[in-house]
């Protein structure tokens, strides 16, 4: 299951997974968009709607794919938003409203609903069918904007762009899903967080420097991946500016 597969990303990392020869589940918030992103994809692909807001399209969602296939080996989170809605707003006027000073709470609470809460929300809810997988794994879409190590550091070009509501947003689902990492050790359920990097889409009004092909690469990589360590968080290696992929929390 990729959630918020009908674009961006979430479209590259569903379209290379369905080339892999996986059964890939297309999430979309809206069915007819996710079908005609299914369409496109081809293979073994199947949409289905899925809101990661609303508890009773969450729990529809996994009735489907679990009487489909039975269990899923794969959940790609990758549905996400910046804002609350379009706005006509640049991105830099954007960063100018998520400044803590001056965020609107309840703007705050609606990105947070969804890139944090209903992120979980969608992880718990699959955990039963992921569990009847031998290698079951859970990747998250997050990004390098969330790490506290990077935005401490004076030197970081892009601190500035750390605001309180989708950068913080990101430093709380990065926390939560190393926090689930630890607690499914046990179980042998992989957890791993990835960042796309600064890639054009919806997000950033698609003002980004990398075309979406590029920013999926990470992403796809550590989806299609089995071998990666538990609880790793990784992205472009020109993120920090090193040979690695590795990103600081």
């Amino acid at each position: 299951m990729v959630t918020g597969a009908n674009k961006g990303i979430g479209f590259e990392i569903a379209k290379a997974l369905a080339g892999s020869g996986y059964q890939v589940y297309i999430g979309s918030r809206d069915l007819q968009n996710g079908k005609v992103a299914a369409e496109k994809i081809g293979g073994k692909t199947q949409a289905i709607q899925l809101d990661i807001t609303d508890e009773n399209s969450i729990k529809e969602s996994v009735r489907q794919v679990q009487n489909s296939s039975g269990h899923i080996d794969l959940l790609v989170n990758n549905a996400a938003i910046s804002k609350v809605k379009n706005t006509g707003l640049t991105m830099e006027e954007m960063l100018e409203a998520e400044k803590p000073s001056v965020v609107s709470i309840t703007d705050m609470r609606i990105v947070w609903n969804t890139n944090v809460f209903g992120t979980l929300a969608v992880t718990q809810a699959y955990l039963p069918i992921l569990r009847k997988s031998e290698r079951a794994r859970i990747v998250t879409v997050s990004s390098a904007l969330g790490s506290l190590t990077l935005n401490s550091n004076p030197a970081n070009p892009y601190r500035s762009s750390f605001g309180a509501v989708y950068g913080a947003s990101k430093t709380a689902l990065n926390g939560v899903m190393l926090s689930l990492a630890i607690e499914l050790e046990s179980e042998n359920i992989k957890v791993n967080l990835v960042s796309p990097g600064f890639a054009a889409t919806a997000l950033n009004n698609f003002q980004g420097t990398d075309t979406v092909e590029v920013g999926s690469l990470e992403p796809i990589r550590v989806a299609m991946a089995e071998d990666i360590p538990n609880g790793s968080f990784t992205g472009p290696n020109n993120i920090v500016g090193t040979d690695t992929n590795d990103i600081p929390w």
